[in-house]
């Protein structure tokens, strides 16, 4: 019985410490995504899933929001695109309140986001993955203001 008892006493010590190294781990990787995300660095790109799941909240002027799924293939597109855009006007976010947790299929990294030249923050969140080749982002959720996401809704790749 006092074996079965250590045994399970071990466990959950090994369960607790990997947890808390794991979440240390996802909130190094979302600070490695952000300071790439804010330089313009191609490696953004690798941080992600190809099949990420990819949520654009559009927070409307009524204050109701409304969620567009953008697929994979024109995520990774538009983020090519963007990057060259959002470096030529200096666009960066800004983020507060980053948490992480473990849940059971990873860790879910939120935090609050603030667009440049904006005063208001805005709620987003990252599901993490460990792969092979490390922790990839695959679930994205942020809300925006731009309406234009809307154009997107129930549009295919």
């Amino acid at each position: 019985m006092k074996r079965i008892f250590c045994l399970i006493l071990l466990g959950i010590l090994v369960s607790v410490s990997t947890c808390a190294k794991t979440t240390k781990d996802g909130i190094a990787f979302f600070d490695k995504y952000v300071q790439y995300a804010n330089s313009y660095n191609s490696e953004l790109l690798n941080m992600y899933s190809p099949n990420v799941k990819i949520i654009r909240e559009v927070v409307k002027p009524t204050g109701k929001t409304e969620e567009i799924i953008i697929p994979s293939k024109r995520f990774f597109k538009e983020l090519k695109l963007g990057q060259k855009t959002a470096k030529l006007r200096r666009y960066r976010n800004k983020y507060r309140n980053v948490t992480a947790i473990q849940i059971p299929n990873g860790i879910k990294i939120t935090a609050e986001r603030q667009p440049t030249n904006e005063k208001y923050w805005l709620k987003m969140y990252q599901i993490l993955q460990d792969t092979d080749s490390g922790l990839k982002i695959t679930e994205e959720m942020m809300q925006t203001k731009v309406q234009t996401f809307l154009r997107h809704k129930n549009k295919g790749e």
